[in-house]
């Protein structure tokens, strides 16, 4: 059985509209996202970096991140066909474990333990798909990519895009 490899953040769950979100409200400033190259953090005004890295940090701030349109229902088809794990590079934010298996179990309950990998560098996981927002988690994988678009990743070449679960599900079901 083919192995589907998926990534959380700005793949499964829309972490940056949700920072977003909160930032308008909280400081009613507008981010550039011109500047989202390599990482959407860097759309936001110099002054306030280090208060979105510290919500980033913050304990619950990944557990009610929106679904991003199409997600589920694409990954419990992929799931009967497919064998599909998620993984997130999470270890950089350690309060987010809990938060994005409590987000996992909740949205996605069709899938099992043993389907979720939390690491800090991507490089050791293998599998026939990855896809991913981060050209740094593709450069290394041996199977096929496809690059997840998002603001911070318009500028990256060379790998095939997908920019919705909808097409997702057109190449792979």
């Amino acid at each position: 059985m083919e192995r589907i490899i998926i990534d959380m953040d700005e793949v499964m769950c829309d972490t940056m509209g949700a920072m977003i979100t909160w930032y308008k409200k909280e400081y009613g400033l507008e981010v550039d996202y011109t500047k989202m190259k390599g990482s959407w953090q860097t759309g936001f005004p110099e002054q306030h970096i280090m208060v979105i890295r510290e919500r980033l940090y913050s304990r619950g701030f990944f557990r009610n991140l929106p679904v991003m349109e199409g997600c589920v229902e694409v990954i419990k088809q992929l799931n009967e066909r497919y064998e599909v794990f998620i993984v997130s590079a999470a270890m950089e934010f350690p309060n987010s474990l809990n938060d994005k298996l409590d987000w996992l179990n909740e949205h996605l309950p069709f899938l099992t333990w043993r389907q979720v990998v939390f690491c800090g560098d991507k490089r050791m996981i293998a599998g026939d798909y990855m896809i991913d927002d981060h050209t740094r988690n593709l450069v290394h994988f041996k199977g096929k990519p496809y690059l997840y678009s998002a603001a911070h990743n318009t500028g990256e070449k060379g790998y095939e895009r997908v920019n919705s679960w909808k097409e997702i599900a057109e190449i792979f079901l």
